[in-house]
């Protein structure tokens, strides 16, 4: 359809309306996901379906590959903080245990590894600049997006370690509006992982007194 193809100029740069809107509607979820309303998934499902059609037109795959992902990432959460909220449960913020701990880093690590070897050696898939870079931040954003939809604090680490990658390796490939928007998003992660973590503590010293504060906001 012609809208998604949709683009402006820029400094002589071609710009997608639908990667633009895209990446603002990423920043827009890390904003609710800080504020735990219900419809930080509703927004993270139009901004990927958005960046799918940005990277189908730019015949990307890997990428359209992660959007694709990222949809069915962001129902699953939808659900998951529908039902707290019908059960009246409301969201719990809390911090990961050690098992769940254990399970997030060696999918994140043997993740890497294996989508790494997809980018090198699969011609539909391959990346031919910084393929391990990609995988982790590939895996990395999906990790981060499943522990979100569990009310993991450490949903919020992931994104600052993904950051850390993603950052330098959007500079050093002169994708400059790239990493601005992923300094943007460093810098409010970093935000909500202190409010977070703030009522993770506050959360484990009540945590027989249902209150309001913890149930998803409308």
């Amino acid at each position: 359809m012609s809208w998604l193809d949709a683009s402006f100029t820029v400094f002589g740069e071609h710009v997608l309306w639908t990667d633009l809107i895209g990446n603002a509607l990423s920043l827009a979820v890390v904003w609710l996901a800080m504020r735990k309303t219900i419809w930080t998934w509703p927004v993270q499902l139009t901004g990927a379906l958005l960046l799918l059609a940005a990277s189908l037109h730019a015949d990307v795959p890997g990428n359209a590959l992660k959007q694709v992902l990222f949809c069915g990432l962001a129902l699953y959460g939808w659900h998951r903080w529908t039902r707290g909220r019908r059960d009246g449960e409301g969201l719990v913020v809390r911090r990961a245990t050690a098992r769940e701990r254990i399970v997030l880093v060696a999918v994140l690590l043997l993740g890497t590894a294996v989508v790494a070897q997809l980018f090198t050696h699969l011609a539909w898939l391959e990346i031919a600049w910084s393929p391990w870079a990609n995988a982790y931040i590939f895996v990395g954003s999906a990790v981060a997006t499943f522990a979100q939809s569990r009310a993991l604090v450490e949903f919020w680490v992931v994104w600052v370690l993904v950051d850390l990658v993603g950052v330098p390796l959007a500079l050093k490939s002169g994708l400059y509006v790239s990493g601005a928007v992923y300094g943007i998003f460093f810098v409010m992660v970093m935000f909500g992982l202190r409010n977070w973590l703030r009522e993770s503590r506050d959360g484990s010293a009540s945590r027989t007194t249902p209150t309001k504060d913890k149930a998803v906001t409308a």
